[in-house]
């Protein structure tokens, strides 16, 4: 751990290529490419995607192979899981898939794995069936993983054909402290999905690193946590394009999920205050408005929770507008005034 700053902070992405209001899960996917190459160019880290199901206005349903996609129209920047829900797959269907994408793409690739189901009980019924309970064998079934990875498993009666031998960074994702304990015990990097769920981020993180045994993967904690971020021009045109964000997790509480929602003039036209209130609970990591603030808040947190890595998810309408708002934010974390074409 350490006292990070903007100008020393890594940074990176995460896409739900979310489908908006007029789009296609073709639209959306063409739309997530045009970001990962913008984000490379702007220096992020990682560009990760998450699973979920049966949600209509989210297309990372088969997320190894938007992983690929994506990982085919970048160069550099390292493409992965935020996560993979491993109780809905068989380890070793994960490792095979994975060790392909690390074929493919030597030294790109990250897997993230999460414990939830991605997605209501009934369509985890029919993903997992008879096996609804593997969230149960979570730590077993990651372990059985690195060792498909291992390549000491290749005189194992069941082989991972490709995977073995190769050097995948596995991460645990979570939004508890239950996950903090185990990547802590398990000594590997975590991930804490704080966009959504920030009530227990600051315990989790601080029983991770209090817990955390060194292992093969990692020698000392590392962090990374998942924020909302919609950066503009100015303070009052992000706060216009957060009531995207706003509809949308809105839609999740009241259980009515729509696809991405155009912006509003006003979010109270639309949400009383007892709704809006829901709506802070999770959305209590989320940093909204120009440089100026976007740098002075972020500043705060880091200060904070001392993270040693920043994922930004940006559930923006417009496009071109998600663009500016990634661009902005790497000025900010980067100290500089870059001149790149959205």
């Amino acid at each position: 751990m350490q006292n990070n700053t903007l100008n020393n902070i890594v940074f990176s992405v995460l896409d739900l290529a979310t489908i908006k209001e007029g789009d296609t899960a073709a639209d959306s996917f063409h739309n997530s490419l045009r970001l990962a190459k913008h984000t490379e160019q702007l220096g992020y880290s990682r560009y990760w995607v998450a699973e979920h199901h049966n949600m209509p206005g989210v297309a990372s349903s088969a997320t190894p192979v938007l992983i690929g996609y994506l990982a085919a129209g970048t160069n550099n920047i390292r493409v992965g899981s935020g996560g993979i829900m491993l109780p809905n797959h068989a380890p070793l269907i994960v490792a095979e898939q994975f060790g392909t994408l690390a074929s493919l793409y030597p030294g790109r690739i990250d897997l993230g794995l999460g414990r939830a189901p991605g997605t209501d009980q009934v369509t985890a019924y029919a993903i997992r069936g008879e096996n609804i309970r593997a969230g149960d064998t979570f730590a077993q079934d990651i372990q059985q993983l690195q060792q498909f990875f291992s390549a000491d498993n290749s005189n194992g009666r069941v082989r991972a054909i490709p995977g073995e031998g190769l050097d995948i960074p596995i991460w645990i994702l979570g939004s508890s402290t239950d996950s903090a304990l185990l990547a802590a015990a398990l000594g590997l990097p975590y991930a804490f999905a704080s966009h959504f769920a920030p009530a227990q981020f600051l315990a989790a993180i601080d029983l991770y690193r209090n817990n955390f045994r060194p292992s093969g993967s990692l020698a000392s904690p590392y962090v990374i946590s998942c924020v909302n971020v919609i950066a503009a021009d100015t303070d009052a045109e992000a706060t216009q394009l957060a009531t995207s964000l706003q509809q949308m997790f809105f839609g999740i509480i009241s259980g009515r999920r729509r696809l991405l929602q155009p912006p509003v003039d006003d979010i109270n036209d639309i949400l009383d205050a007892s709704e809006l209130a829901m709506l802070q609970q999770m959305l209590g990591y989320t940093f909204v408005g120009g440089p100026e603030k976007i740098k002075d808040t972020m500043q705060l947190f880091l200060d904070k929770t001392k993270v040693d890595e920043v994922m930004a998810v940006s559930h923006i309408y417009d496009q071109d507008a998600r663009l500016q708002s990634y661009k902005i934010f790497a000025e900010v974390m980067q100290g500089i005034t870059m001149k790149l074409t959205v």
